[in-house]
């Protein structure tokens, strides 16, 4: 399957203004006043449009986001062309979590999934900060734990739950980070996003949307019955809410 080819030089800056108000973001509002004063001045406020780009597979980051709305994913592509989510991150993460951990890359594309806004670093500028082990340092060590738990927890979702309970908790995922109950997602998105062909996510959509669960269609899916749809859910769902929870000190919705 393959991805849209935009770059991170279409991301649109939203203000001349440097970002200086880093509260949408749960990192940043974690951090400190003391990083964001440092920080703030170095931010900018672009609009990430879906499908576009952060970086590709073992290509090092140049800059760092905060999200504040939307959501990425981090995929990975098999050599026989299988392309799989691994983790996604909304307002609770960052997208270039390698600039902190050291390893300058990750093998896996970075995509936006769900078009948002984020506050944007340079990665060089970020590493300075993080060097200095204050509250930005602390705050990724927790969230690297977290994003850990995703990673392991997405392995057991895809190898032992049904399709229906998967796509359930991905819905649910995403409705958190997203304002309001609809937003924009195709069949072959979400196919890609749980590493099948499109029939069968037209199957599992299918029997949540007459379950009364969600509406689809022209592009877009709509949460009807949250309630249901986390009954629907498998098990993974609650358990990457505790920990994100656990570590961070308040929910990922």
């Amino acid at each position: 399957m393959q991805i849209g080819t935009s770059t991170t030089g279409d991301a649109r800056r939203t203000s001349d203004r440097p970002a200086t108000d880093g509260t949408a973001n749960r990192i940043l509002a974690l951090v400190g006043p003391d990083v964001l004063e440092r920080l703030g001045p170095l931010l900018e406020r672009v609009h990430v449009k879906q499908g576009e780009i952060f970086s590709e597979a073992n290509e090092p980051a140049t800059h760092v986001y905060f999200p504040s709305s939307g959501v990425a994913s981090l995929v990975m592509t098999t050599s026989d062309g299988w392309t799989v989510e691994v983790a996604s991150v909304g307002n609770e993460g960052v997208v270039g979590i390698e600039a902190f951990l050291g390893g300058a890359s990750m093998p896996m594309r970075v995509i936006q999934q769900i078009p948002g806004d984020a506050d944007r670093v340079d990665a060089h500028a970020f590493a300075t900060e993080v060097s200095r082990g204050g509250g930005l340092a602390r705050v990724l060590q927790l969230y690297s734990q977290a994003l850990m738990t995703q990673f392991a927890q997405n392995v057991v979702c895809n190898r032992v739950h049904p399709l229906e309970s998967r796509a359930a908790r991905w819905l649910l995922l995403t409705h958190d980070r997203v304002e309001g109950d609809s937003f924009p997602l195709t069949q072959e998105f979400l196919a890609m996003m749980l590493g099948v062909h499109r029939p069968r996510v037209t199957v599992a959509q299918g029997i949540l949307q007459r379950a009364g669960l969600i509406a689809y269609g022209r592009g877009s899916v709509t949460v009807l019955d949250r309630a249901g749809l986390e009954s629907a859910a498998c098990d993974c769902y609650n358990v990457l809410e505790h920990e994100f929870a656990r570590l961070l000190g308040t929910p990922r919705g």
